[in-house]
C-alpha cells in the first residue's frame, strides 16, 4: 500500500473514503467499503491493468494492457485536528504502522495523511473541496459517514459535500452511523451507542474489553518489544515479559487481562503465526512499591528466552483491576487464580 504524507506524491486519479480512522472498527469499514468496490469495478470497466503490484490481489483484472489506474485511498489528517488546535500529544487506538497494516488487510490502496497545518485549517468547505479532492487528489468518487464535517470551524457538513461534489459530477456516499447489537448478558440483548472510536476509547479505559473488541471487529492488540523488567515475577514463580510500547498507542484501564499472543517473527513467513494463552498487567506494581507504568505479560505454559522479541497481545477479557498485596505471598496466590480463571475464559474463547 503506497503512504503519502503530502498531496504532492499522491497517486492519482482516486476514490476516497475521508475520516480520521482511528481504530479502522466496523463502522470505519463500512465507509471504506464503498470506494473499494468503486475502483474495482472502474478499473474493470475501462480495461486498466497497470502493474500488478499496485493492485491487492483480488482486484488484478485479467486485461493485458496497462492503463490508468483508478486508486481506492483513505484520506486522513495528520496530526489529529485535535492535537493541532490544543497542542497535546494524543495517543491511537491505531497509530500510523497499525492503521497501515489494518488498512491494507482491507484491500485499500493508498493512504493520504493530509498535513494538519493553518492553512489546511482555514479553507472553508468549497475550498477543500477544489483545491484539495479536485485538483490535488483527481478523485472520482468519495465516501464520508453520516456524522462527517470538514473545512473552518467544521462548517461543512456529509450533505453539504455532497451538494458542492455534485457540481463537479462527482458521487458521494453518505454511509450511516453502524450500531453493535450482541447478547452480552445472560438477561437479554444489550444495544451499543453507534459505533465510534470515542465509544471505543469509553469501552477500553472502564475495561469493558468485550463490547470494545465487538466494535472493532477484532480483538484490541497491543504491540510491544520484550525488555529486561526487574524480574521480580520470577521469584514468585511466574515469569513476564515486560514489554516497551509506542508511547502513542492508548492503553485501556491498567489492571490484569486474559490475553492471546501472537510472537512476531522479523522474517516472512507463511505459516500460521501461533496463539500463546496469558494473562497481562498495566500498572504500578504496587505491591512491590513500583512507581512507573509496566505492561508485563505472564505466558502459559512457555519457557523459552523472548527478550528482543515482538509480541501482538490480543486483550480477550479484563479480569480485575491493578491492587496492593500485603505480601508476595498474597500476590503470588492472586496470581495463580489470574491463571485458573483466565485458562477458563480463553479455552471457551478458543
Amino acid at each position: 500500500m503506497w503512504v503519502a504524507s503530502s498531496t504532492a506524491s499522491v497517486l492519482t486519479p482516486t476514490t476516497v473514503a475521508l475520516g480520521k480512522f482511528d481504530g479502522v472498527h466496523l463502522g470505519h469499514q463500512r465507509v471504506i467499503q464503498p470506494i473499494l468496490q468503486s475502483a474495482l469495478n472502474e478499473n474493470r470497466q475501462m480495461g486498466r491493468r497497470g502493474d500488478e503490484s499496485d493492485l491487492p490481489q483480488n482486484q488484478v483484472t485479467s486485461q493485458t494492457q496497462p492503463q490508468e489506474l483508478t486508486y481506492s485511498t483513505v484520506v486522513t489528517f495528520r496530526p489529529h485536528p485535535q492535537e493541532f488546535f490544543t497542542g497535546t500529544p494524543r495517543t491511537w487506538l491505531t497509530p500510523l504502522d497499525e492503521k497501515v497494516q489494518q488498512l491494507r488487510s482491507l484491500g485499500v490502496q493508498q493512504l493520504v495523511l493530509l498535513p494538519f497545518d493553518k492553512e489546511l485549517s482555514a479553507l472553508s468547505p468549497e475550498e477543500f473541496v477544489e483545491k484539495i479532492l479536485i485538483q490535488q487528489l483527481q478523485c472520482q468518487r468519495i465516501s464520508v459517514g453520516q456524522d462527517f464535517c470538514f473545512g473552518k470551524q467544521r462548517q461543512g457538513t456529509a450533505q453539504d459535500l455532497q451538494l458542492l461534489a455534485a457540481k463537479h459530477n462527482i458521487p458521494v456516499t453518505i454511509v450511516p452511523l453502524q450500531t453493535h447489537t450482541d447478547n452480552l448478558s445472560d438477561s437479554g440483548f444489550v444495544s451499543l451507542p453507534p459505533i465510534s472510536t470515542s465509544l471505543i476509547r469509553q469501552c477500553l479505559e472502564s475495561g469493558d474489553i468485550k463490547s470494545a473488541n465487538l466494535c472493532l471487529g477484532r480483538p484490541y492488540t497491543l504491540f510491544g518489544i520484550v525488555i529486561q523488567g526487574q524480574q521480580l515475577g520470577r521469584t514468585i514463580g511466574f515469569p513476564t515479559a515486560n514489554l516497551q510500547i509506542p508511547s502513542d498507542k492508548f492503553l485501556p484501564r491498567q489492571g490484569v487481562y486474559a490475553v492471546r499472543v501472537c510472537i512476531l517473527s522479523d522474517t516472512a513467513d507463511a505459516t500460521i503465526p501461533q496463539l500463546i494463552l496469558g494473562v497481562m498487567n498495566i500498572g504500578n506494581r504496587p505491591t512491590v512499591n513500583g512507581t512507573n507504568s509496566s505492561v508485563e505479560v505472564h505466558l502459559f505454559d512457555w519457557s523459552s528466552d523472548l527478550y528482543g522479541k515482538k509480541f501482538a497481545v490480543q486483550l480477550i477479557e479484563f479480569l480485575r483491576p491493578e491492587q496492593k498485596f500485603a505480601s508476595l505471598e498474597a500476590l503470588k496466590t492472586q496470581i495463580q487464580q489470574d491463571c485458573t480463571i483466565a485458562r477458563k475464559i480463553l479455552s471457551e474463547e478458543c
